[in-house]
């Protein structure tokens, strides 16, 4: 009679156990970054999907790079449903400076999409050829009055990097003199001003920190609004101390429209646990030069307007 009652109370626990299996949906939620694939948001992302399973029983992130730009997010839109397995990352260069200067490029704008996060903050620095000996924006500005030419090196005619080196240059009074020069990559153009192409180049960090130090370039200035705190240039000022515009490079996570209020605030939290990672921080800190920075939806628009305000002031440098 004994063996009789242990066996049933253990049937009843398995059988528990296969409907509680069978009530929680195990999702692969594919993640799009449709920028370079082996830029510095296909690599954070990665890194995310890697973690994914460590905090979540319910929800595996699989990423995704591909090289793209507005036309891949256009497909994204036209092919995502709301509650659709899917994400995609937009960031300042569609929604602040694609859609002032080429907006024909964009079939969506940002109510398409249900906002998650932001992965990271990139704070791009001003380098500058070491024969220059320009090491702050004292010296920068003295050099911007004397110089006929103000060579810059950016990855792309129109991107992040092209404005934020024509709001600093152009906010010096020295917009005239700007010359942007374009590079297909980010690491191209943190390379050209030690190579001696141009006098000048805005990168991220992590793509100028070894030409850095092995002596060809200086780290003038970063577009933040004050010191950088971390890393190998930790220390050097950011621009708005001085009351120069500036901005971060950011990437936002979307899921589509319509998606639920509770599967975006699972999809959150999810990345809100992975950024907070002892692991995940020391490796966006130390390897990539990145900055956590979990972010509001006001937070994610007030950043679209400053980015806007900014085109809007210093196009003319850059679009000619």
């Amino acid at each position: 009679m004994k063996k009789r009652i242990v066996s049933a109370v253990m049937s009843a626990v398995l059988v528990a156990g296969l409907l509680a299996g069978c009530g929680s949906k195990q999702e692969s939620w594919k993640v799009t970054c449709p920028w370079a694939p082996s830029g510095v948001a296909a690599m954070v992302s990665q890194k995310a999907a890697e973690k994914s399973t460590t905090y979540s029983e319910n929800i595996t992130l699989v990423a995704e790079a591909i090289k793209g730009d507005a036309a891949t997010v256009n497909t994204w839109v036209a092919d995502t449903k709301a509650n659709d397995t899917e994400l995609v990352f937009v960031g300042e260069g569609l929604f602040s400076i694609t859609s002032i200067l080429d907006p024909g490029k964009m079939q969506f704008d940002y109510d398409n999409f249900a906002y998650v996060e932001n992965l990271y903050s990139s704070i791009f620095v001003l380098s500058a050829d070491a024969e220059l000996n320009i090491n702050n924006l004292e010296e920068l500005e003295a050099y911007a009055k004397e110089a006929q030419e103000i060579s810059v090196a950016v990855n792309g005619s129109t991107s992040s990097e092209a404005f934020l080196a024509a709001s600093l240059f152009g906010s010096m009074g020295a917009g005239d003199q700007v010359k942007l020069v374009a590079y297909s990559s980010a690491a191209e153009a943190a390379q050209a001003v030690a190579k001696g192409e141009t006098s000048f180049a805005v990168s991220h960090q992590s793509q100028i920190l070894e030409t850095q130090q092995q002596g060809g370039v200086t780290i003038v200035c970063a577009f933040d609004d004050k010191p950088l705190e971390n890393g190998p240039f930790a220390g050097v000022e950011g621009v708005g101390e001085k009351g120069y515009p500036y901005f971060r490079n950011r990437c936002f996570i979307m899921a589509a429209a319509g998606t639920d209020a509770d599967k975006v605030a699972e999809l959150k939290k999810l990345y809100d646990d992975i950024l907070a990672d002892e692991e995940v921080v020391t490796w966006l800190q130390d390897t990539m030069l990145l900055e956590v920075d979990t972010m509001s939806e006001d937070d994610v628009k007030a950043h679209i307007e400053n980015v806007k305000n900014i085109v809007n002031e210093y196009k003319d440098i850059v679009a000619g």
